[in-house]
């Protein structure tokens, strides 16, 4: 795999200091062959840092495959490169994207929150017409958005007659933050509490139930978010929660495993979801 360019810099927080204190009490120490003495003066040190180059994307343009290789650490980098890739990622071979009802009324917003930090939302609401049930807020994993899989899953729910409704965490898919970095988690718990908080009070939907759907961190997310407003919620749905990590971690999943389990995920929430309004 071809190399990029080689970035040498000298950071001051690698300057060491390298001190030697003499030997006492050594019965060696008239075979040693060197002398030994306190040395303070710093040693600089020069780090070396290399990166390699991602495999460009089959099937797309030189330009997207440039895009794609932007620095996803900020919003801007990830806004573009979503945008850039929005028609690619509606024609994935891909049951979510294949089979995606349609008439769903998706929306997408910003909003800045009480810290200040500009958070991406979205929505999917069911045909026009069509009575809403309950509404559904989506609290996702660590590896996950609300804009990539998990829009072809809330298209099926919201197709069912439920509103749907997700954020991208701070530092999250299309949200302000440095990419991935959770500096304080109850600090997330009350961002996703802050939002669904005004969701909830929507006139159109604070008469019905309410649904926490959480995915693998996001379950984490929720089961923390309904501990601190267990009142404020009819039901919580927890999809491999992620209530432990593991010491160990190796998982192989086929294309035709990743398919039954999206398809066993939407089945379940929708019987799931059938019940509570039933009750």
């Amino acid at each position: 795999m071809e190399l990029s360019k080689t970035f040498r810099f000298q950071s001051k927080n690698l300057t060491s200091f390298i001190p030697f204190s003499p030997i006492y009490n050594n019965p060696l120490k008239n075979h040693l062959s060197f002398r030994t003495k306190l040395n303070n003066r710093p040693k600089k040190i020069k780090l070396t840092v290399t990166a390699k180059r991602k495999a460009p994307i089959d099937g797309v343009s030189e330009e997207l495959n440039d895009i794609a290789s932007y620095n996803l650490d900020f919003a801007y980098s990830r806004r573009r490169v979503r945008s850039a890739f929005a028609e690619v990622q509606q024609q994935l071979d891909h049951c979510l994207f294949k089979d995606a009802p349609a008439g769903i009324r998706a929306e997408e917003w910003y909003e800045r929150n009480s810290r200040g930090l500009e958070i991406f939302c979205k929505s999917w609401m069911p045909e026009s017409g069509i009575p809403i049930k309950a509404s559904v807020c989506f609290c996702h994993g660590y590896g996950d958005t609300c804009t990539f899989f998990f829009e072809g899953v809330a298209r099926r729910i919201a197709a069912s007659g439920y509103a749907v409704f997700a954020m991208d965490y701070p530092g999250f898919g299309l949200s302000e933050g440095l990419h991935g970095y959770i500096p304080n988690f109850d600090d997330l718990v009350d961002d996703v509490i802050e939002h669904y908080t005004q969701i909830k009070a929507r006139p159109d939907l604070r008469e019905l139930p309410r649904v926490l759907l959480g995915q693998s961190m996001g379950g984490a997310v929720s089961l923390k978010v309904y501990l601190k407003e267990p009142n404020n919620w009819d039901a919580v749905m927890l999809v491999a929660p992620m209530c432990k990590v593991s010491s160990f971690l190796h998982c192989i999943v086929t294309n035709a495993q990743q398919l039954h389990y999206f398809q066993t995920i939407q089945e379940s929430i929708l019987n799931i979801m059938v019940l509570l309004v039933k009750q």
